[in-house]
């Protein structure tokens, strides 16, 4: 995900202690989306002649004020970001370390009606919407969402929900378990077409 050489990664661990996984029962180093984005973070300053500790200073700089980068709006230069309204926190977990790891910024939500809100407040490239998140609102979301005429939605669901999705407005349609190279792709071709469409 970060071509980042695994003994690179654990010798920063042990040096600097800044990026500190979790352990799974059998031993096995589990990275949070944050820590992804952390590391990410720190190659990047690599990237640009800074030595190893050099990068980690940034980094506790960083961390010390602010939290994760998101997209302020065309001016920025930062990541685009992905509003992720799922029902099921392992889902948005995974979506959201599938995207961290392909350059977006993501924020998930876990209830319609925090969905809305956020959507009008951040002003995401593009909401990820579960159709069955809080009791299966997800298509009055959808349509809510659209009215607002912020930025694309991409429906998902485990049910055969196609053409339900499109008639609520959503812009694109994906059955679980989604492909993670079909979802990495439809985000991607979604938040073009939106750049397109409001510079038009």
């Amino acid at each position: 995900m970060l071509a980042i050489p695994v003994a690179t990664i654990r010798n920063w661990e042990e040096r600097y202690a800044a990026v500190v996984p979790e352990r799974s029962e059998g031993g096995q180093r589990l990275y949070s989306p944050e820590q992804v984005e952390q590391l990410r973070y720190v190659s990047s300053q690599l990237a640009r002649g800074l030595s190893a500790a050099e990068a980690h200073r940034l980094l506790a700089e960083r961390e010390a004020g602010a939290g994760p980068p998101v997209d302020d709006g065309p001016a920025g230069g930062s990541r685009p970001l992905v509003l992720v309204a799922e029902r099921d926190r392992f889902a948005a977990e995974r979506t959201q370390a599938l995207l961290v790891g392909e350059g977006f910024a993501v924020e998930a939500v876990f209830a319609a009606s925090d969905a809305e809100e956020r959507w009008l407040e951040r002003r995401a490239r593009l909401a990820i919407v579960e159709l069955m998140i809080s009791g299966g609102e997800g298509t009055a979301l959808c349509r809510r969402l659209k009215r607002h005429d912020v930025g694309p939605v991409l429906a998902v669901s485990a049910l055969q929900a196609r053409e339900e999705a499109k008639a609520a407005g959503a812009d694109a349609f994906l059955q679980k378990p989604v492909e993670p190279r079909a979802l990495v792709s439809t985000v991607r071709d979604l938040i073009a077409a939106g750049a397109r469409a409001a510079g038009s």
